[in-house]
């Protein structure tokens, strides 16, 4: 990417920019950020609802949006870090509503391009590290670097105890005597909460965990909000509409995250039932994962019906054919309401049918457009259309 450094040395500059005319609010904050592949939204979220519940004083910004309290602030964010223009501003606003700790998802967008500047981080948690963004980071090994940007500077830094990178980031960091590195894994709380299923929850809540003790919060909070955590728009979220099948809508849109909750949802079926599937790859961005996502699809469910997700200036036809890399057990439908309504027609009781990709974002690009869109509203048309719902529930 040749105007790559030119963007990084911009971004640097106006990230400086902002924090001091904001007041470089980050001093007088307590940072914590959160980083990975997949569920850096869900344990943001559940960090959050942690300290809230422990009394802490509390913002946060995630890619669903920004949060003081009981009160969201629409950021305009579409899944990335933004920038000091928006991001300082915020920081300083929750410092004057006084606000104590921040909890920031970050990107490696964000890490990369010197959006994060003048934000001084306590604690720094890393989710996991897997195959994403290759389009723009080019190798693995430089993905992996960007995100160790997060704890390198952090006082504590939490990692994965099983993700393979860990050794690696461990190195990093271990001649830095300033740090404290702390390994968590999957939680030994039991779980009753729908919202929370799966082995990626337990990482997720693992990571919660570990913050709220930096913190001295007790554990019986975090059980409390592990008990009552009402889950993060778009993810692993249900569409209930009275119909006699399940209708789930996620973000999924890498290998892992795909894999991770077809595995799930496929314990949870019922004998004989089947795993409907529709979902497609973004346009213009990383190609290499598209036939590993689809030979995922093909290998866990049932049905898999390959449709658009914000194609931009790439031809469907082009993405397909690298989703599918030649082999049959796919089903073709380009116009993402159509393959939704496709997906409802063919269940059955006791199915599950599910739409992956998109989650909570409410637009999706065609060329250099974005134009309206939300799976949970597709699903729900699709449900009213086709006559499957009943009493709502």
């Amino acid at each position: 990417m040749v105007g790559q450094p030119l963007i990084n040395i911009y971004h640097w500059f106006t990230s400086w920019v902002f924090v001091l005319v904001n007041g470089y609010p980050a001093r007088y904050l307590t940072l914590i950020g959160v980083t990975g592949t997949d569920g850096k939204t869900t344990s943001s979220h559940l960090i959050y609802e942690i300290l809230k519940a422990a009394n802490f004083k509390v913002g946060l910004i995630s890619t669903i949006g920004a949060f003081m309290g009981d009160k969201e602030m629409d950021t305009g964010l579409h899944v990335t870090t933004a920038d000091a223009r928006l991001l300082q501003p915020l920081l300083a606003r929750m410092l004057k509503k006084g606000i104590t700790h921040v909890v920031l998802e970050v990107t490696s967008h964000g890490l990369d391009q010197n959006r994060l500047i003048g934000c001084n981080f306590k604690i720094g948690v890393i989710t996991n590290i897997t195959h994403e963004h290759l389009d723009y980071h080019k190798t693995f090994e430089k993905y992996r670097e960007t995100k160790a940007k997060l704890i390198l500077n952090a006082q504590y830094a939490i990692l994965n105890k099983d993700d393979p990178s860990t050794p690696w980031l461990k190195s990093q960091i271990s001649n830095l005597k300033s740090q404290t590195i702390i390994q968590f894994s999957k939680t030994q709380i039991p779980i009753k909460n729908q919202a929370l299923v799966g082995e990626y929850s337990r990482y997720n809540i693992g990571a919660a965990e570990e913050v709220a003790k930096i913190l001295g919060i007790r554990y019986s909070v975090v059980g409390q909000v592990i008990k009552n955590f009402r889950g993060v728009p778009g993810r692993m979220e249900e569409i209930k509409l009275g119909q006699p099948f399940r209708a789930v809508v996620d973000f999924a849109h890498t290998p892992n995250a795909l894999e991770q909750v077809l595995k799930e949802l496929k314990t949870q079926k019922p004998k004989n039932s089947k795993l409907i599937l529709v979902f497609g790859c973004a346009g213009e961005r990383d190609r290499a994962k598209r036939s590993l996502m689809g030979e995922i699809a093909r290998r866990l469910a049932d049905v898999v019906i390959v449709t658009a997700e914000d194609p931009r200036t790439e031809q469907l036809a082009d993405i397909y054919q690298q989703i599918t890399a030649g082999k049959s057990g796919f089903i073709r439908e380009d116009d993402r309401q159509r393959a939704i309504n496709m997906g409802v027609s063919l269940a059955k009781p006791g199915d599950i049918v599910m739409a992956t990709g998109k989650g909570h974002e409410e637009s999706m690009c065609f060329g250099k457009t974005e134009v309206p869109w939300s799976d949970r509203e597709a699903i729900q048309s699709a449900l009213r259309t086709q006559g499957q719902s009943g009493n709502e529930s």
